[in-house]
């Protein structure tokens, strides 16, 4: 089987991996630490917002399964993309709005479906993901790993917004 991996940001890990392992196709996804200025990033470096990481989810999926425009997808329903450095409560650069790219094609989807977002008008503002160059990912400490499936009533921002979603169609030109 052939896979692909994708890196995405949009606050905290944790949300953002329990509602996109669900998708069929996910093969597999851990939190971590992506888009900084130091090696082996911990949590207790990042969370002080001094080393330019964020809290990131790396994604493992098979494309013959789901898409990399559906992960995408998925992505802008479950986080708000127009929040400068914020996710409901959590607030710093840690908890931006990103696509950690890894090759041209996750760049230029990436590209499109930002632009798709931002002209769609179903978001509450302009969008702000960064699209930026995928770098080191240092893996989180294993208390942050599969979170909310350890505790189901844990903090969460992310909730799936069935209004925030691109007309069919939108995305098949990319």
């Amino acid at each position: 089987m052939t896979t692909q991996t994708l890196t995405l940001a949009g606050g905290c890990f944790w949300g953002m991996q329990d509602l996109i392992r669900r998708e069929p196709g996910v093969i597999s996804t851990r939190v971590g630490y992506t888009g900084g200025r130091v090696a082996h990033a911990t949590y207790e470096l990042v969370k002080t917002g001094h080393t330019g990481h964020a809290e990131s989810i790396e994604i493992v999926f098979d494309p013959e399964r789901t898409s990399l425009k559906r992960i995408y997808e998925i992505f802008f329903q479950i986080h708000d993309p127009t929040t400068i450095d914020r996710q409901g409560n959590d607030i710093g650069s840690q908890y931006r709005s990103a696509i950690f790219y890894a090759d041209d094609e996750q760049k230029r989807i990436g590209e499109a479906v930002i632009k798709a977002v931002e002209a769609s008008g179903l978001w509450p503002g302009k969008v702000v993901t960064r699209l930026e160059p995928l770098g080191d990912f240092w893996e989180a400490e294993d208390f942050h790993q599969d979170y909310l499936e350890r505790y189901p009533d844990g903090y969460t921002c992310h909730f799936v917004r069935p209004d925030w979603k691109l007309p069919d169609g939108v995305l098949e030109a990319v």
